[in-house]
């Protein structure tokens, strides 16, 4: 009997975190050779400690998904779709424009003599 399509996927999700968390530990091996080196430095050590992060991120992220959509089973919460995951976001308010401030004599007359200096240079 062939596998089902679910099984397929989980198996292949389940091959994918396994080549990152070697391919990052493979890496994290490489930065530990280079730390040990002459010309190592403390940086290299801080990538020793974060590629194994980095390669079991996607097993984490796919336990966290699988304990949402549990918890959501559970709850009977039928899950969304892409269209109905995106919040409605209210149109923004208008402020009223704020009142013009009275413009004293001496503010008219400097933006009188700047519309003149616009004016020369156009």
């Amino acid at each position: 009997m062939p596998a089902s399509p679910v099984t397929l996927r989980r198996l292949g999700i389940a091959g994918v975190c396994l080549v990152s968390l070697a391919l990052c530990c493979g890496l994290a091996w490489w930065q530990w050779e280079r730390f040990s080196s002459a010309s190592g430095t403390f940086q290299n050590l801080g990538y020793v400690l974060q590629w194994p992060l980095f390669g079991l991120f996607p097993a984490f992220m796919f336990w966290r998904i699988r304990k949402l959509r549990r918890q959501a089973a559970e709850a009977d919460i039928p899950e969304r779709t892409a269209e109905a995951a995106v919040p409605e976001v209210p149109a923004p308010r208008r402020r009223p424009a704020p009142a013009p401030a009275p413009e004293d004599d001496e503010l008219a007359a400097y933006n009188e003599y700047l519309r003149e200096l616009n004016a020369r240079d156009k």
